[in-house]
């Protein structure tokens, strides 16, 4: 086998690592990454033999891929091929395809070099007769040895793996086809005699008769039932069969159905069609058991049949209490596969599975999550914490795949159960490098979708994805960086994490022209962990992507705006495409008025702001409102001048617009000169201590306003006045205007329990990116953790008052700004 040496230019990133980084930092960043990167593929390169079809990784070293995902290919060949893209291929195909033949648009160089040239994928060549298959597996024997095991550890059979509970309990022989039960093969030349007696009958046989014509030609070598599918006397005998199709005996008719399977015909073949029909029109003259058998036959030919499993639901439900166990965990798993949930059905599975639960073996477990959660049943609270409570006590006798099962419907039911989450993090970290990759993602997603972070979990995980990552569809490379954005966790081999990750993304680059959202998912999570990788966000920004994510199943038009924003404000060297104005004010409306009505009026935020106006003077000082409406979530705006003084700023209440009140303070001239001229020399303003804001004991309870304890406010000229009312008084708009004093822009942060990890202190990504993002544009960040809050929302008034107090005029914040 050929050593290919491979030198490749690593994709441009943006990767923000301070808030004050510049261009210049990034570039050389930039380029010392790249630099090291390609050191390392070539070293790899000249250390190591692969065989003509093996793709090249990023910083491959040690790399070893064990899994292929047939789960969602055709074939080994079609998965090679689609991976065989480089970047700049990726990004031009993406824009030519049918009907994108306006979006072509040229690269910088570096874009166009951001992937490696990939060995050409070769696809397997058909098998179209004996002689030609044993040339083809003419190999050596070390070679044959070493692809075969590879073989054994790459495949993953998205088909049969949803049925290993099957293989639990021998009811369920007669309930499933088995594709691995062993036949007698039929030597080549009885086939031809079968077929050479079809061309010369001139009757049609027997139902019996073609029943045995159907089954002894499904036992013949895989080449030969390939090629019936092209002979005429081969369709002569299926139309045989369709003629007297109402002539064959239920057993007769099942035993055809199972030769259609192992004849590999297409699920729209006309006799399929016959034989639906038929089963149809005498379902109700046949048992469960062969119902559910032909049920399972359906899906091995892969054919969608919705008619019969009405049919086969309203016969299950008349039979319910008819129900053995294993005929039960068919029928969820038909339900699954069929993407059907019969809502007439649900609280009698609900009831069984109560009734079954320690009976289930733990296969049947995951299988029975996987068909409620294929078909979209949503089950009760109490019926998923028994699950989950079996699933936690035995869960190191339960496979990956089944665990991976339930824990898709954890995720779907968004079931907190934190005795099971602790008892995976113990358990599947060892398991996960033997997990295929959609399994590995399905665990990854669900920590993710319920908010829980475990180190070992996504560590067990980053460490075991760069040596699978080519076997990422598109939608597992998006789902792999949201979760771990949204956990904000970046894990001890990040650099290589995140490279094979975003060079996937740029392979299946044609695949996000179809599915919009996978790589808006993508790389929000990216932007989460402050990486912003720029030809990626460039595509997804211009306006023929933009306009694609409109016929999207999902409502995008947020997800492009926090992208679009987060790039405006972090990476100031980006010179891309942005968002056009008009669409991101669009945006800007629908999310305000969406927090007008479901933000702003929750009960914490109304409470603090109230509560803070009471404390600085009025509603002018505070303002409940998004800093930044792209996260989607509320902001406490308030300003302090540097010596702690509030400032009256927000626009709803303009100081222009205020009446003047009765202060207690008789404008005399003397003042008026004062005010006008500055103070007299030697005069020495008086010093307003941060202490000296604590609100008195005598007027916290007793009035809607607090004053502070000294109870005069000190002004330039050394005046000190007493006001009434509690409010701040308000200098005249000139004087205002002329002292523009240096102010600290605090931005206090209500939050709840859904802005951190499960039963932790640990924020979430799009929560972390928003206080990062506040900081560079010079807020100071202050949290009123819900742990802290909500529990004072049952306390005094006076309890809450101080705690707000704390948290603004904290002399930290001050230093901390100035």
């Amino acid at each position: 086998m050929a050593t290919v040496l491979m030198c490749r230019r690593f994709p441009r990133l943006s990767r923000v690592t301070s808030f004050s980084t510049t261009a210049k930092h990034e570039a050389e960043s930039g380029s010392s990454k790249s630099n090291r990167i390609k050191e390392e593929d070539s070293e790899t390169a000249t250390s190591r033999t692969k065989s003509a079809t093996t793709i090249q990784l990023l910083n491959p070293l040690g790399y070893r891929v064990l899994y292929n995902p047939s789960a969602y290919a055709k074939s080994r060949a079609a998965c090679q091929q689609d991976t065989a893209w480089n970047g700049g291929q990726a990004l031009r195909d993406a824009f030519t395809s049918p009907g994108t033949a306006q979006l072509q648009h040229s690269f910088s160089a570096a874009s166009s070099q951001a992937l490696p040239p990939i060995k050409n994928a070769h696809p397997k060549p058909k098998s179209t007769s004996l002689s030609e298959h044993s040339i083809s597996t003419c190999r050596s024997p070390a070679q044959s040895k070493e692809e075969g095991e590879k073989d054994k550890a790459e495949m993953h059979d998205s088909k049969e793996d949803p049925r290993m509970f099957q293989k639990g309990r021998p009811e369920y022989r007669s309930l499933s086809y088995d594709k691995a039960e062993p036949v007698e093969t039929l030597p080549v030349e009885e086939g031809d005699s079968i077929l050479h007696s079809v061309a010369l009958s001139k009757d049609c046989p027997s139902a019996g008769a073609l029943t045995n014509y159907f089954h002894k030609l499904s036992c013949l070598p895989a080449e030969q039932r390939m090629a019936l599918l092209s002979e005429p006397r081969f369709n002569t005998l299926c139309g045989w069969a369709i003629q007297t199709i109402r002539s064959f005996a239920t057993s007769d008719l099942i035993k055809v159905l199972k030769a259609c399977i192992r004849l590999a015909l297409p699920p729209t073949h006309s006799l399929l069609n016959a034989c639906e029909g038929e089963f149809c029109r005498r379902a109700w003259d046949m048992n469960l058991e062969q119902l559910l058998l032909v049920a399972d036959c359906w899906r091995c030919l892969e054919r969608s049949v919705p008619s019969y499993l009405s049919i086969l639901f309203s016969y299950a439900n008349m039979h319910w209490k008819d129900l053995t166990l294993p005929q039960f965990v068919q029928l969820i798993y038909i339900i699954g596969e069929g993407r059907r949930s019969p809502a007439d059905l649900m609280q009698k599975v609900e009831n069984m599975i109560l009734k079954n639960m320690d009976s289930f073996t733990l296969e049947e477990v995951g299988a029975i999550c996987l068909g409620l959660f294929k078909s979209i049943s949503g089950i009760s609270d109490h019926v998923m914490r028994k699950i989950a409570d079996r699933v936690s006590l035995q869960m190191e006798n339960m496979s990956a795949y089944a665990l991976v099962n339930v824990l898709k419907m954890l995720r779907y039911t968004r079931m907190e159960h934190l005795p099971l989450m602790k008892e995976l993090g113990k358990v599947i970290p060892a398991q996960i490098p033997a997990v295929n990759i959609q399994g590995i993602m399905h665990i990854t997603l669900s920590c993710s979708a319920l908010h829980y972070f475990d180190e070992g979990i996504m560590t067990a995980v980053a460490m075991a994805l760069p040596s699978k990552v080519t076997y990422c569809r598109s939608k597992d490379a998006a789902k792999f960086l949201w979760s771990f954005g949204c956990l904000d966790y970046e894990p001890p081999n990040e650099e290589e994490f995140y490279s094979s990750l975003i060079e996937q993304m740029h392979r299946k680059l044609h695949e996000f022209i179809k599915f919009p959202e996978h790589l808006l998912t993508g790389l929000l999570g990216l932007a989460f962990v402050k990486r912003f990788p720029e030809e990626l966000i460039d595509f997804a920004l211009r306006k023929e992507f933009v306009r694609r994510t409109r016929s999207s199943k999902y409502e995008l038009k947020k997800d492009l705006f926090t992208l679009g924003k987060s790039v405006e404000i972090e990476c100031p060297s980006y010179q891309g495409s942005l968002l056009p104005p008009q669409l991101c004010q669009e945006i800007t409306e629908m999310v305000l008025n969406f927090a007008e009505q479901e933000i702003y009026v929750r009960p914490e935020i109304v409470e603090a702001t109230s509560l803070l106006q009471s404390i600085l003077g009025g509603p002018e000082y505070v303002k409940n409102h998004m800093i930044l409406p792209h996260t989607r979530s509320s902001d406490l705006e308030v300003h302090l001048t540097m010596d702690g003084r509030p400032i009256a700023f927000n626009s709803q209440n303009p100081i222009g617009d205020m009446k003047l009140k009765d202060i207690g303070v008789s404008l005399t001239d003397d003042l008026m000169i004062q005010l006008i001229k500055g103070r007299p020399h030697g005069q020495s303003p008086v010093g307003v201590q941060c202490e000296s804001w604590a609100p008195r004991q005598d007027e916290v309870g007793g009035g809607d306003h607090v004053v502070r304890s000294g109870g005069a406010l000190t002004t330039d000229s050394g005046v000190q006045v007493e006001p009434k009312s509690g409010r701040w008084s308000k200098p005249p708009r000139s004087l205002a205007l002329a002292q523009q004093p240096q102010r600290v822009k605090l931005a206090l942060q209500v939050s709840n329990r859904n802005h951190y990890c499960y039963c932790s202190k640990r924020l979430l990504g799009l929560h972390c990116l928003k206080r990062r993002q506040l900081r560079q544009l010079g807020y100071v960040v202050v949290e009123l953790p819900y742990w802290e809050w909500f529990p004072l929302l049952k306390r005094t008034r006076l309890e809450k008052l101080s705690y707000l107090h704390y948290k603004v005029f904290d002399p930290a914040l001050l230093s901390r700004a100035a």
